[in-house]
């Protein structure tokens, strides 16, 4: 049995050193799936103050999109439409 620290370094796994946090990952992987690397630094922010649920339905909605051409744009405005809906549900 070979110890893990061993077997990690067989296998040469590096991470990616733009992420030191887990909400800088999931910017950084939302900037690539939208094709926005130019705002990234956008995306690493909503993941580190917005609600996950929030951006992760709007991020569904952008990927089964066919026809988005600015998948960022798309993205923004789904995320917009989806407080909206949220703050009229607690004013009710």
């Amino acid at each position: 049995m070979e110890k893990i620290g061993k077997v990690l370094q067989k296998r040469n796994i590096v991470g990616d050193v733009r992420n030191k946090h887990e909400f800088q990952a999931f910017g950084n992987r939302l900037a690539d799936e939208l094709n926005d690397r130019k705002h990234r630094s956008l995306y690493i922010k909503l993941a580190k103050t917005e609600d996950r649920a929030l951006l992760e339905v709007a991020r569904e909605f952008v990927m089964g999109s066919e026809k988005a051409t600015t998948k960022g744009r798309l993205f923004m405005w789904k995320l917009s439409e989806l407080k909206k809906q949220r703050l009229n549900k607690k004013s009710e």
